[in-house]
């Protein structure tokens, strides 16, 4: 692995420097210190539905652990399928699986699935609209192990794909809700996994994921951003530390990114005069941003302002997660700062 660079963050609104963090947070979570979580909520949720459900079986390319399958292995070991280090394999074998009517809910990494088993995916499953759900952890950058790890282009990738659904979740809840919808659904499914200790949101706001549905979390009159994944978390916390600055932020929570919910969206740029702010960990070529941008250009809706919070097209540095997204712009601070900015020029 190359040298990490690590920079230090910018001051907290205390005024006091955040302490450079060492290496053992490259794996950490998401979650704030004092953030409430709820362990591997989709392992726990897939094992429930599992229960009610004989057609479902996980299958995993030697990453069980880590992609939170291993407590669906533990309660259903004849139903887990461990296929090595094979992403392709692992793909045809769940396109087998499902031609014989099982349901195959599959994991790895978001690297390892767009950029290694493409186009497994794409002839095996998602031209055949197998019913397939494909569960990646590792989306964009949630982790601090460099470009092998971090699938920064993957929603880029699988937008251009014939037939195939893609769930990007905020939280603990909105990844226990998304399971059994994503199931209900006939068809290939990909979904970006916070894994481990994930945070809890969303229930604050009586939130319920619907597929294909983006939910206004809170209304506000001068800027609305529009997110998704652990963006829409720093998106509520901005929004949040923006009312002391007297600026009224509100905030879209837009969970599936394919088929978007283009009628909500237009709708809510067409609201007086807002500026409007996409929201999104994941390079700002060919994700959400760029997808709201189309939205809006072939509805004719001109908003008085766009403007995207994601990743640069470059390959990103390794280093320590909370360091990263200070870096990248991904952090509360550095949202707050972005829109303060823009909103002011």
């Amino acid at each position: 692995m190359r040298r990490s660079k690590y920079i230090r963050p910018a001051h907290l609104e205390s005024g006091v420097d955040k302490p450079r963090l060492t290496t053992s947070a490259m794996i950490a979570s998401i979650a704030g210190p004092d953030q409430p979580t709820r362990p591997a909520p989709f392992g726990n949720a897939l094992a429930a539905l599992a229960r009610k459900d004989d057609r479902i079986v996980g299958m995993s390319a030697d990453l069980a652990k880590y992609t939170d399958l291993h407590v669906f292995r533990a309660a259903h070991p004849d139903r887990f399928y461990q296929m090595g280090m094979a992403e392709q394999l692992l793909m045809m074998s769940a396109a087998g699986m499902a031609r014989e009517g099982f349901q195959p809910w599959v994991t790895t990494y978001a690297v390892f699935a767009s950029r290694r088993a493409y186009d497994f995916i794409c002839l095996a499953i998602a031209e055949e609209m197998l019913d397939v759900k494909i569960v990646c952890a590792l989306p964009g950058l949630t982790t601090g192990y460099g470009p092998s790890h971090q699938a920064t282009e993957d929603l880029a990738m699988f937008r251009g794909m014939p037939n195939l659904t893609i769930v990007d979740p905020c939280d603990a809840s909105d990844i226990e809700q998304a399971v059994p919808a994503i199931a209900a659904h006939k068809g290939p499914v990909y979904m970006r996994l916070l894994r481990g200790n994930v945070p809890l949101v969303l229930e604050e706001y009586g939130y319920k994921f619907e597929l294909g549905k983006a939910k206004l979390l809170r209304d506000g009159k001068d800027t609305l951003i529009i997110s998704s994944g652990l963006m829409t978390m720093r998106a509520l916390e901005a929004a949040a530390q923006l009312r002391y600055d007297g600026v009224d932020a509100a905030v879209l929570h837009v969970p599936t990114i394919k088929p978007l919910d283009e009628a909500t969206i237009v709708a809510e740029c067409r609201k007086g005069g807002r500026l409007v702010v996409v929201a999104e960990n994941h390079t700002v070529i060919g994700g959400l941003g760029e997808a709201v941008a189309g939205t809006l250009l072939r509805a004719g809706v001109a908003p008085p302002g766009f403007r995207q919070i994601g990743l640069p097209d470059q390959f990103l540095e390794a280093g320590a997660l909370p360091t990263l997204h200070d870096q990248y712009g991904l952090s509360t601070v550095k949202v707050t700062e972005a829109v303060k900015t823009w909103l002011s020029t």
